[in-house]
């Protein structure tokens, strides 16, 4: 494993890579965390092992103001993890060996990937969303994020967000997104892996997006949370089988 930092206009990312033993060229997955997570869930480690296993390099990468990455978690906002992601995929883009990229998030890294779909269309052979928050924008739009409230004519600057502080740029911007466009302009392979008791994500969510996906495939499963507690091999084994 090689542990290093991506250069994202200043802000240094955390990343782990893993390369498959025994291959000199070889397909990579980007895998990405959500919101307030990091690259160390057991979700994520085993998103990134599903891809390893069947012969994927996987590139584990923290936002900005996430884990070990610079930047505060108040200041990070969806445009400042757009263009992180950009740069990642940048460098990926450059590393010789790579035959091909796909990319798979969890929660608002679902989002992001989707997001990215919409963004790199073709540069990406497929995307993973899992358990993806595609409302957050709508809900902003609406005053709502994630179960907290605010005026969303008069956003705060600063909010109380669960047990830290969510910063006003973060409402205002995510408010100018519109997620079916993204969605409109992404054909390949599509994954969507998504727990139907979810409730930081309701499930039904998924079942809209996956419909919307010109190449779309819904994994869902049955009666675990958001980040799958109890039932993370089946997540894994999910991601497997759609790499086959």
């Amino acid at each position: 494993m090689k542990e290093f930092y991506i250069n994202s206009d200043g802000i240094r990312l955390h990343a782990k890579l893993e390369i498959p033993e025994g291959k000199k060229k070889y397909p990579l997955m980007i895998v990405v965390h959500g919101l307030t997570g990091h690259m160390e869930e057991e979700h994520i480690r085993l998103a990134a092992k599903a891809a390893l296993d069947e012969g994927y390099a996987a590139l584990r990468v923290e936002m900005y103001g996430h884990g070990q990455s610079e930047g505060e978690f108040k200041d990070h906002t969806l445009f400042k993890w757009i263009n992180n992601m950009l740069d990642v995929y940048k460098y990926v883009r450059n590393m010789e060996d790579v035959t091909d990229i796909s990319m798979c998030g969890h929660s608002q890294g679902g989002l992001l990937t989707i997001l990215m779909g919409g963004l790199l269309g073709d540069h990406l052979k497929q995307i993973i969303p899992m358990s993806p928050a595609v409302m957050i924008p709508e809900d902003a739009r609406k005053g709502m994020i994630l179960g907290m409230k605010f005026d969303p004519d008069n956003v705060p600057d600063l909010m109380e967000f669960y047990d830290r502080q969510l910063g006003g740029d973060y409402l205002r911007t995510v408010q100018m997104i519109y997620v079916e466009e993204a969605i409109r302009k992404y054909h390949n392979r599509v994954l969507i892996i998504h727990g139907t008791k979810d409730e930081a994500v309701p499930f039904s969510y998924s079942l809209s997006t996956v419909n919307a996906y010109q190449d779309g495939r819904l994994v869902a499963i049955e009666d675990v949370d958001h980040g799958y507690t109890g039932k993370v091999d089946e997540m894994y084994q999910a991601i497997r089988d759609f790499l086959k």
